[in-house]
């Protein structure tokens, strides 16, 4: 089980978000590249990047401080990206500058026929990241919800080929309140690949009841507010996974 720290950019700071409201910001750092040399220091072994901005505007803006970021720690541990992906020049770019999974989110729901190009194009980068509340899907920041059923979406993805869908319960994320498990769950007992679960970390009891439903193929889970805030402490939270994983 990964636990994979989130570094979401804005204006070139790391910040989190509360319910992906961009003027609910918290900037933890000044310095995204050392932020992620602080995580890879602790243990993680993937990153999960976010440019709020490119979320938004529906094109890459942070690139300097995601340039730095792999530059920082490229090498040593795989990084994901997601936010403003809407062609396959800008993945193609981000691939070549050292980015490992890149996630591509409203885009796939509004614009599946891109998604599928991206996966024939990119065999094994790409990543679809599923935002749901009550079993819907939204899409556009979390602004507005789909009529479509997350799991039917997600099997459709993954005949695309998809690498892997994370999987956030908007209704929680960066509120602390615990993992959305049981939805969780559900969508990885339907699918063949892995789901990433990302929304409402809190704690270490967390961190163990993803690990007791890892063989349901919940792969790993990112963290944001939690470690920044410190009710999660993400050294401890990976060796537990570790310790549990090989249980």
């Amino acid at each position: 089980m990964l636990i994979i720290p989130a570094i979401d950019l804005k204006d070139g700071h790391c910040v989190r978000l509360k319910q992906g409201l961009m003027e609910d910001a918290t900037v933890f750092s000044e310095d995204p590249a050392a932020m992620a040399r602080h995580w890879v220091d602790k243990g993680g072994r993937r990153l999960h990047l976010v440019d709020l901005n490119g979320a938004f505007a529906g094109k890459p803006v942070n690139e300097g401080a995601i340039k730095s970021i792999v530059a920082e720690v490229g090498g040593a541990i795989p990084i994901q990206l997601g936010g403003g992906i809407r062609d396959l020049d800008t993945i193609e770019r981000y691939l070549n500058d050292g980015i490992s999974y890149v996630i591509i989110g409203t885009a796939a729901v509004k614009n599946p026929g891109f998604l599928h190009e991206a996966c024939d194009a990119f065999p094994g980068n790409i990543i679809v990241g599923l935002d749901a509340k009550d079993g819907k899907v939204a899409v556009d920041g979390w602004s507005k919800l789909t009529g479509h059923d997350v799991l039917d979406l997600a099997r459709k993805f993954e005949d695309y080929g998809v690498e892997a869908v994370i999987y956030t319960d908007i209704g929680r994320d960066g509120m602390l309140t615990g993992v959305n498990i049981e939805a969780t769950v559900a969508l990885a007992q339907g699918l063949k690949i892995p789901v990433i679960a990302s929304g409402g970390i809190t704690n270490l009891d967390d961190v163990k009841r993803l690990c007791a439903v890892e063989n349901e193929g919940v792969m790993g889970a990112i963290t944001g507010r939690a470690i920044y805030e410190g009710t999660l402490d993400f050294a401890a939270a990976q060796t537990l996974a570790d310790e549990l994983s090989h249980a």
